[in-house]
């Protein structure tokens, strides 16, 4: 998903989000101290993120839900989690304000995490049987 992101960033010209680090803030109430210091929360925060969330998968196919309704179910959990979260943090406006390719973009963006991230508890499932 980051990968994605980047390339579109670079393609559209579009700057990175702050919103992990904004969450952050609101959320746990850090603040950074320079713009350096800004920019690593943000990093680390988008990371945690993601890691738990994947996490979640992983949870997912250890209760034995199976491969494709834990990679669909995950893909709505954390999609949906996204269009909740941050504009309940008034960190985005809600999706019923964006247009139909924000939408689509963040819905691409995060169908592709989810199928990265079950296409690993695959390999990572089929490897230690």
């Amino acid at each position: 998903m980051t990968v994605a992101q980047m390339a579109e960033m670079r393609a559209t010209g579009r700057e990175p989000s702050n919103a992990p680090a904004d969450a952050a803030r609101k959320v746990l109430g850090v603040e950074p101290v320079d713009d350096a210091s800004g920019e690593h929360l943000n990093q680390m925060v988008h990371w945690a993120y993601g890691t738990q969330w994947g996490a979640v998968r992983g949870v997912m196919g250890a209760l034995g839900v199976p491969g494709p309704a834990a990679a669909i179910g995950h893909f709505a959990l954390i999609w949906g989690a996204a269009l909740v979260m941050l504009p309940s943090l008034g960190l985005a406006p809600p999706p019923s304000e964006w247009g139909r390719r924000e939408l689509a973009k963040d819905a691409g963006f995060h169908l592709l995490y989810a199928a990265a991230v079950s296409a690993a508890y695959h390999y990572l499932d089929r490897e230690g049987r």
